[in-house]
Formats: C-alpha cells, structure tokens, sequence
C-alpha cells in the first residue's frame, strides 16, 4: 500500500484532521462505495468500513455522507467524520427528487469524455461543463473515437466554440493517438476523474493509460472499443502515481448546482453590453445577447441551452428550499419527541 502522501494527503489535509479534536481517529480516503459498505485505502493498507449511523441519519436532513475521493476520519473501521471537501461533482439524483449526489470528491482534475460517433452532443458536453467549472476542479475535454471522425480538427473547433478557455484532446483508444497529451494532467499523488455517458470508452482510456486492464470491459465492438460495464465509482491508481476515480455512465446529468458564468463564459460577456443589468436575453430591447444571434455570432442553440439551464437551476433551487423547510420541522419534531419523553424531575 502506498504512503498516504501518494494518496493526496497532505499538510492541510492533516490539520482538518487534527481539528476534530480526536486522537483515536486515524486518516482514511474512500476508494469504492458497494451498498453502505465502503472501501478505504489507510497507512497500514486496504479494508472494508461502515459509516457511523450517525451520519447515515444527517444525510436525511441534508448533511453529506462519504462519497468515493473522500478523506474521512476512521476508527477500527468505521468511519465518525468526512473532511472539508476541496472539491465535489455533484449532480441531481435521478428522477424526480432533490437529493444530491456526490459523484466524486477532492478531484484536482476532470476528463470530460465525448466521443466523436453519432452520440456526439455539443449540448450534453455544456451539462459536464458546468459541473466541472462547479465542482473546483480544473476540466478537460477528452473527445475519444477519434479514429471513427472523418474531420477531427473541425470537431476540435466546435467544442472549443462552447469550452471555452478549456484544453480539448482528441484520442482513441483502439491506436493511441493522442493519449500522450493526456499524459501532462497526471501526476503522483493528483486525482483525475472520468465523466461520460456510458460507452463513450472511459474504462478503456483507463485501461490504456495504465498500461494493463485495471477495468473490466465487455466484448469488443464493432468500432474496435470496449462496452461500457462499470457499474459503481472506484479510485484506482496509475502506475505512475497519478489518481483516477472511474464512474458509470451518466444516463442523465442535472444540476444541483451549476456555475453557468464560467460555462457560458461567451454569452456572460455578450451580457455585458446589454440596456438593462437584470436582462433575460429573450425580448427585451437593447440586448447584446440577441443582436449577436441576429448577427450571426452567437449560435441560437448555445443561448437556447444556456435558458433550459438557467429554468432547471431556478426550479432545484425552489424544491431545495422546501425539501430544507421539510427536514427541518421534522428534526425539530424529533427533538419535541424526544424531550416529551424524558422523565420529569
């Protein structure tokens, strides 16, 4: 088992730790999740823990509970505390709650995987662009299945139209070709992780960036690349020391959050110049926004899909508020509960 060190820890990490005020707790980082039960990789080696109960229960009333990439507080085996997250790629769970869900966490750097067959999306790609730029990490766009674009320069600029300011890498898996200017955001001791929709290749760049088969993949395709079979979140770490949480494909991705102003970075700055301060680019006079579609600089479909983000965080954030005002009059009610049921002295 590596030193902690070569798992991220560091000084900071050692001084929230320190701040729990426990000396029995003992540093941990969560490198799988299998139905309550945890994976987590310590200074003396790998092992299976539990939450404290505890924690289980404040998730009901909206407190996190360890998520894989976590550096949590561990006694025996089970873990009492999570540490300050440094960063966390959160996402609505699916269907029609409001609960979070943390899909990896203190991840320094995000692979954003597209590939470049006909499920190629410029509007899903927006999504992961969000939440990359919400998260605190740093993303990068890996469009995979290079070898199945007729045009993979004209590909290049299209994504590089709405990722803006943000490195775009083509590669493929079946010959390698660009793998090597991947090599330049892992390094020992950083944790990269891997965001796609299922089958666009994650677990096979995994795979060809270690080097061997850490990540099991279905039969061969026909277009030369493995199907996707990943099914939970893991850590795993690279030959050369880097980091790498892969994750199942995301059948869908909505926001819990989303910092739409580094996403649409070139419609913020359109805005700028708009009449009014509080415009919503859709008819009122003197917008910039508009007078760049009319003109031809805008896409109407990049400032259509910037709207759909803006109607999606404006209701999580309706339903967050009454699922908050919900959990709190139940806590109290506990509390009530609870006391009626002391004996009186």
């Amino acid at each position: 088992m590596p030193a902690l060190e070569e798992l991220g820890w560091d000084d900071d990490w050692a001084s929230a730790l320190g701040q729990l005020q426990d000396d029995n707790l003992n540093p941990a980082r969560v490198a799988a999740q299998h139905r309550g039960a945890y994976v987590v990789w310590t200074a003396t080696g790998e092992l299976r823990a539990r939450p404290a109960g505890r924690l289980f229960y404040e998730h009901e009333i909206g407190e996190p509970i360890p998520a894989v990439g976590d550096w949590v507080g561990l006694r025996e085996t089970t873990i009492t505390s999570i540490l300050p997250r440094r960063s966390a790629f959160l996402r609505k769970r699916a269907g029609f709650g409001s609960d979070e869900q943390v899909l990896a966490a203190n991840v320094d750097t995000a692979f954003l995987l597209a590939g470049l067959d006909d499920d190629f999306s410029l509007r899903r790609l927006e999504r992961y662009l969000t939440t990359a730029w919400d998260s605190g990490a740093a993303p990068v766009v890996v469009l995979t299945k290079a070898d199945l674009c007729a045009d993979v320069g004209e590909a290049v600029l299209s994504v590089e139209s709405v990722a803006i300011g943000v490195p775009v890498v083509p590669v493929s898996n079946v010959t390698g070709e660009g793998l090597d200017h991947l090599t330049a955001h892992l390094s020992p001791g950083r944790t990269v992780v891997l965001l796609g929709s299922s089958g666009v290749g994650k677990s096979t760049l995994l795979n060809r960036l270690a080097g061997t088969e850490l990540m099991r993949t279905a039969e061969i395709a026909a277009d030369g690349t493995g199907r996707h079979t990943t099914t939970h979140r893991e850590l795993v770490r690279l030959p050369d020391g880097a980091l790498v949480i892969d994750t199942p494909g995301l059948r869908e991705l909505q926001f819990w959050e989303g910092d739409v102003d580094a996403a649409f970075e070139d419609i913020e700055a359109l805005a700028a110049d708009c009449r009014f301060r509080d415009c919503a680019h859709a008819r009122e006079p003197g917008c910039a926004v508009l007078n760049a579609v009319d003109e031809g600089r805008l896409e109407l479909g990049r400032l259509r899909s910037w709207r759909k983000f803006q109607r999606e965080l404006e209701a999580i954030a309706a339903r967050t508020d009454h699922r908050l005002r919900v959990a709190r009059k139940k806590r109290w009610k506990e509390i009530a509960a609870h006391t009626r049921q002391k004996p009186r002295l």
